[in-house]
């Protein structure tokens, strides 16, 4: 890091530990890399304002370097050795920045960043943990929950989800997603500690919404097909809604209504397999008085009624 660990968090060497986690929230909120995308000043300044506070956030740490036994990086100091060599623990030398670095055990990271990782991603963000991962390791992942409609779940696509400091990821959903499947972002959760160590990864879980047409039964769809008398009673050909857009569908002549027809490989994915889309029938009459209808209708009771229901 080099230079002052006050002076880069901008406290007096006599403040308090609640003044310097104060000081370093602050600045971190205000330099971290997901609100200054690009900015190379702002990443390396956030880079010293972390290894200044991973000092100073350390009692122990902090006691030594106010005595003078280690620098700014942490490195231990041997006066009369030439001019001053550094070793790190046990003796060991190391170059720059190789100090063995530690600090951050105690802080939980929804308290430092008020949420700014995901705990109020929309919609059902789940709570980050905090950095005990082990001091300056990889970063902590974050859960967000994507709902996304049927269609989406059967031809994929990309979505985006946006989190509540802002933070927006584009999300590709693949073709045949599962109610429930969970998608890993590598790399788009929490920062490592220290700025320069691995970010975790964000895992997105996908929610399939309710759909106003379909209902899923497995990997079947069920639907309400509503179709006029003519061809319930003649046959014909009616257009479909599916997914995947409108298809052509063939009634049998003499169709009553909750007859269920079936369209072959038109339905969603369950256990990695395309289930079938089944139309029950509903026959619809004219919702105004057809003169023809209503003389056959008669013709047809004044002839005998005929049995309605099935044995």
């Amino acid at each position: 890091m080099a230079g002052d660990p006050y002076k880069e968090l901008g406290v007096s060497r006599g403040a308090s530990a609640d003044e310097i986690k104060k000081a370093f929230r602050k600045l971190a909120k205000e330099l971290h890399p997901d609100k200054n995308p690009g900015n190379t000043v702002a990443d390396e300044r956030f880079k010293r304002i972390t290894a200044a506070f991973d000092l100073l956030g350390d009692k122990e740490k902090r006691a030594k370097f106010d005595r003078g036994e280690i620098d700014a990086d942490g490195r231990e100091q041997f006066r009369g050795f030439g001019g001053g060599q550094t070793r790190g623990a046990g003796g060991n030398p190391f170059g720059q920045g190789g100090a063995r670095q530690q600090g951050f055990e105690n802080i939980d990271l929804d308290e430092l960043f008020g949420g700014m990782f995901g705990g109020g991603a929309r919609p059902g963000g789940a709570r980050s943990g905090g950095f005990a991962n082990a001091g300056l390791g990889r970063g902590a992942d974050v859960k967000a929950t994507l709902e996304i409609s049927l269609e989406d779940s059967i031809s994929g696509a990309t979505r985006r989800i946006q989190f509540s400091d802002g933070r927006t990821l584009d999300v590709t959903i693949p073709k045949g997603a599962a109610d429930g499947q969970t998608i890993r972002l590598r790399g788009q959760g929490a920062p490592g500690a220290s700025g320069r160590s691995e970010a975790g990864d964000a895992l997105i879980t996908l929610k399939i919404a309710r759909h106003p047409i379909f209902t899923r039964d497995g990997a079947d769809l069920t639907m309400d097909l509503q179709v006029t008398l003519s061809d319930a009673v003649l046959g014909g050909k009616v257009p479909v809604r599916t997914p995947e857009g409108t298809v052509s569908m063939t009634i049998p002549k003499g169709s009553n209504s909750g007859k269920v027809l079936r369209l072959k490989g038109r339905g969603a994915f369950a256990d990695g397999k395309r289930g079938d889309l089944l139309a029950k029938l509903m026959v619809m009459l004219p919702e105004e008085e057809n003169a023809a209808l209503t003389k056959v209708a008669q013709a047809m009771r004044d002839a005998g009624p005929y049995k309605p229901w099935r044995d």
